[in-house]
Formats: structure tokens, sequence, C-alpha cells
């Protein structure tokens, strides 16, 4: 893969040997409509502001083609090129994938393009998740968008207006505690972020465990669960076998998927053990396939933490 230096970006023009989309790759890493630090443009471009063990970066990618074009900027600009192809699923295998349901083996056949992307982060992965954690997804992120906007490096380069990354480890540790409560962030949520930030250059160590090791590393931290932990794993390391256990929706909409009716974690647990070590694959095949429950009463309300 080719790099080139020009007008203070890193590019490259990438042919991965697999059918891909950068957008429907990269689409799990969107934290809302208005995610300062993922942005899709009228041309199909992904733009995503990261951090990397080199200083903030922002990544350009699209196809074009049979190819896939990147741009980067900051001092991570070098970095995150260099992980473009296991960003976009070239290191994903499902070569031992066996559908085991109609519905997974007919939205496996109308989704080639979908891979599990790996960002090599666990970082900018953990925060969001930590937030996101037994609240609406309203509420975690218009956290995220506190957080990132207030706290977080403006994104470097000719980027979509309002992009930052997110905020580094140090910028976690520094917020003080009104600035907690005006980002709407609870106290236990805080207390695992500020646990995870005082030790995350060790914590970056889960993505090169990969798997239930990696995993396992993540659940040290106080206030890190199986549900966190799987979160991450799908993002940082494009793990296929991490299932979000303990989700508010995810047993639901896989029962009724399958099954037609709700089932809980346990019954959850048993439905896709035959899809193991690749439970994470089924289940993006039947999001990808744009699989909902039927809604019943009135939604969960979301909470405000800010302080006025």
């Amino acid at each position: 893969m080719l790099r080139v230096r020009a007008a203070g970006a890193v590019e490259t023009e990438w042919l991965p040997g697999f059918e891909v989309d950068p957008v429907v790759v990269l689409r799990p890493h969107r934290r809302g409509n208005g995610d300062p630090a993922w942005k899709l443009d009228a041309r199909g471009t992904v733009w995503r502001a990261c951090t990397t063990p080199a200083g903030t970066a922002t990544l350009a990618v699209r196809r074009a083609g049979a190819h896939v074009r990147a741009r980067a900027w900051g001092p991570g600009a070098e970095w995150v090129i260099d992980g473009l192809p296991d960003l976009l699923g070239a290191s994903d295998d499902d070569s031992g994938f066996v559908a085991h349901h109609r519905l997974v083996a007919e939205a496996r056949a109308l989704r080639p393009d979908l891979r599990l992307g790996s960002t090599r982060r666990v970082w900018d992965a953990l925060v969001p998740a930590i937030l996101e954690q037994k609240v609406t997804g309203k509420e975690a992120w218009r956290t995220w968008r506190e957080l990132c906007t207030r706290f977080g490096e403006p994104a470097p380069g000719p980027v979509p207006e309002r992009m930052s990354a997110p905020p580094t480890p140090e910028r976690v540790r520094a917020i003080p505690d009104w600035e907690w409560h005006r980002a709407g962030l609870d106290g236990a949520r805080r207390r695992a972020l500020l646990a995870a930030a005082s030790v995350a250059d060790r914590l970056e160590r889960a993505a090169e465990l990969r798997g239930v090791r990696g995993r396992d590393l993540l659940r040290r931290i106080p206030g890190i669960g199986v549900w966190t932990a799987a979160e991450v794993a799908q993002r940082a390391w494009g793990d296929p076998d991490a299932v979000s256990f303990g989700d508010f929706h995810l047993a639901k909409v896989v029962g009724w998927a399958l099954l037609g009716h709700d089932i809980d974690d346990a019954q959850l647990h048993e439905l896709l053990e035959p899809y193991a070590p690749q439970r994470q694959r089924a289940i993006r095949y039947l999001e990808g396939a744009g699989v909902r429950r039927p809604r019943f009463g009135p939604r969960y309300s979301p909470r405000d933490y800010r302080a006025f």
C-alpha cells in the first residue's frame, strides 16, 4: 500500500482483495447523528477523528471503484493510514462461518460487503461504551458530544464543521467535578471512566491479546463488565464472538428475528451457541438485514444529570 505526502496530509490508494463499503464497515463507530468524531459527507466520504499512540488524527476514506482512497492529517496520520486495511476488515476471517438459521443465511447473501473492522485503539471505543452503560442512546450521545467538543482536540486537517477527536485519558483525568455534571454524567459511569483513564496505556494491550483474554483484561477495571468489554472488542479488534450480553434490546431483537418472540440473555446465549466462535458476526448479519422487534408500550425515558 503506497503512501504519499501532499499538502500536509498522508494519502494512499488501496485495492482490497474483497468487496468492501467503508460506510457499512465504519458505521458502528458513529455515536448518533451529531457525533463530532464521525461524519459522512455528500460524496460518500467517511471522516473519523481519533486519538492514536502518536497523537490526534483525522482520517477521510471513501470507495473509488474497486479501490479505497484515504487521506489523513495530524500527528497520528501515519498510524491511521498504516491501519487502514485492518480498519476496513482485511484481517477479518469469516471462512468458518455457518448460517444455522434461514434469516441469517439470507442476510449473509445480501451483505457480502459486511466486514468486522479493527481500529486497533481501545481508548476511543472504551469512552463511549462506558457512557452508554444503562442509559438511553440519546443520553449517552449527548455526553459524548459534550466531552469531544469541550475536552477533545479539534480534528486536524480541512475537515467538516464542528469535528473533534475524543478526549485523551489525560484530559479526562483533568476534568473538574462540576464539568462532569454539566456534561450529564452520573457518578457510576464517571468513576468507571476515571478508573479506565488511570490505566489507559495498559488497557491498549487488550487489542493485542484479542478474544476472551482481551475482554478479560478490560473487565479488571471496576465498572467495566461483560457488555462494555464486548462493545469495545467489537470495534477495537473486530472480535467476531464478542456478544453484548446484558444489552437492553439485543436478546429481544434476536429472539423476534429467529424465533418470533422475546427471549432473555440466558436463552440468547443458548440460541447463539452454534455460531461460536463467530456469534457477533451472526448478530451483525441480522442487524444488516434491518431486523426490528415490534414496539410495545412507552419508550424508556431519558434522564438528565446535568447541573443547571
